[in-house]
């Protein structure tokens, strides 16, 4: 029997390499894609910064004012300074499509995991060492073609092909077969398994634990105790086991939207009408994306400290009016502006809101 061969393609700071390619006056220099950092008192965070800037420190999701400040440090230390980007989503769509469309030349089963990363079937190749040949041609196709490079991980499962996809960043090319999967990521960090965030690696770390052979020594009952369901699928993980399959197709389960304020702000009138602004978008985008329903309403609050909270509420059934979400979201609101939800009376940084459950048949 064949062995199950996964690809993973996971394009080298994409949003930044794109800029570089295509002003090649920054060849080299440190790029930061994100929002304006307005000499430090921007709002908002990084999107993608590319390798330079990274060795200054700033990374994915940095608040944007940190970023300028790490900038300005190299800056007076001598260095370059950060160039900031505002993001041309409909740039980056463009290229992701191209490089889909190299990718499709090859392998039949793709699954987008998101603009810069796919998943791809090569189980039809039989070997691992096919396998390898044909990522490399893959490989150097998209950077003749698109002038871009991507690192790409082989393995048993999407796991581990996703993981050694990072291994060896930037353009790099790594092979898992299944015979060493479990010992490859005893020796990593916990926060290389996909699923574990930072609030799950700090929870893990007060427990002495920060490699994934470290996790192993939980068992499966105690792993499930500790985090429920994603405990199951955890122990599973951290030893190399998964079986979810290649996905053709992306099913969307939410649409939402947010807005980081450029002032923080506690005034309650001010926050509802730009949640209720929210609202509109968020619907507009619910009929453009072809739904014509939901049942659960979510709104995110963020305060100016950086907490972050979410409170939803799941209706009795269906419904497609504005009317509705608007409602729903000023009372998930209203206990923010009192000490049910906010007894500290902090300062709002940030709201969004967020409709699930959605459906497409006419009500």
């Amino acid at each position: 029997m064949s062995p199950r061969i996964v690809g993973h393609l996971d394009m080298d700071a994409f949003f930044a390499a794109v800029e570089e390619r295509d002003h090649p006056e920054l060849k080299g220099l440190p790029i930061a894609v994100g929002a304006d950092p307005r000499n430090g008192e921007g709002r908002g965070v990084v999107a993608t910064a590319n390798y330079p800037a990274r060795i200054y420190g700033i990374h994915s999701a940095l608040p944007i004012s940190q970023a300028w400040r790490l900038s300005e440090r190299a800056r007076k230390e001598g260095k370059p300074p950060v160039n900031f980007i505002h993001p041309n989503f409909e740039r980056y769509v463009a290229v992701s499509a191209e490089i889909k469309a190299i990718l499709t030349q090859y392998v039949s089963l793709i699954e987008e995991a998101s603009i810069d990363e796919m998943y791809f079937d090569l189980s039809f190749i039989n070997t691992f060492d096919k396998a390898k040949e044909l990522c490399e041609t893959i490989k150097r196709e998209i950077k003749f073609r698109v002038h871009l490079t991507g690192s790409i991980g082989i393995g048993s499962n999407k796991l581990i092909a996703k993981i050694a996809s990072d291994f060896k960043k930037p353009d790099g090319l790594t092979v898992v077969e299944e015979k060493e999967a479990e010992n490859f990521i005893a020796r990593l960090s916990i926060r290389k398994i996909p699923g574990i965030g930072p609030k799950t690696e700090l929870f893990f770390h007060s427990k002495g634990i920060k490699l994934v052979k470290d996790l192993k020594r939980f068992p499966r009952e105690e792993l499930h105790k500790m985090l429920g369901k994603w405990g199951l699928e955890l122990y599973e993980r951290v030893r190399g086991r998964d079986n979810s399959p290649i996905q053709t197709y992306y099913e969307i389960k939410s649409v939402g939207e947010q807005e980081t304020f450029e002032k923080d702000s506690r005034n309650s009138e001010f926050i509802v009408a730009r949640a209720l602004l929210l609202c509109k978008g968020v619907y507009r985008r619910l009929l453009e994306g072809g739904f014509r329903s939901f049942r659960t309403v979510v709104i995110t609050v963020r305060f100016a400290d950086f907490e972050t909270k979410t409170r939803s509420h799941t209706l009795a059934y269906a419904v497609g009016s504005l009317n509705v979400m608007e409602s729903e979201a000023s009372s998930l609101l209203k206990p923010f502006f009192d000490r049910s939800e906010n007894p500290k009376n902090k300062l709002f940084r940030m709201i969004g809101v967020r409709v699930e459950k959605l459906g497409k048949n006419s009500l």
